[in-house]
């Protein structure tokens, strides 16, 4: 995984703002997969316990963090309140 230096903190209200290249930002199959059962996790977390997570992702113009709550999953997004959408091929790490 690359190394992002400076990860700007963004209120999720700023994602629907912003512009996702298409390229997967995670090297291996094994990222890709954590990075799935982490959202997963999250997802529940925020629907039952209504917990927020921090999603780090990289947009067109680096890296960025949001504290957010998961509300779905889909084959390619990540959904948040306000049917804010994260592309999952962006999102770096899930904490």
């Amino acid at each position: 995984m690359r190394s992002h230096k400076h990860i700007q903190a963004i209120d999720k209200e700023q994602i629907q703002f912003l512009n996702f290249p298409k390229q997967e930002v995670l090297d291996n199959k094994m990222d890709m997969h954590n990075r799935c059962l982490n959202l997963k996790r999250a997802m529940s977390l925020g629907n039952l316990e209504h917990e927020k997570v921090k999603i780090t992702f990289v947009d067109d113009n680096g890296a960025k963090k949001v504290e957010t709550t998961v509300w779905g999953i889909t084959e390619k997004s990540v959904i948040l309140k306000q049917s804010t959408i994260i592309p999952l091929q962006r999102i770096i790490s899930v904490n």
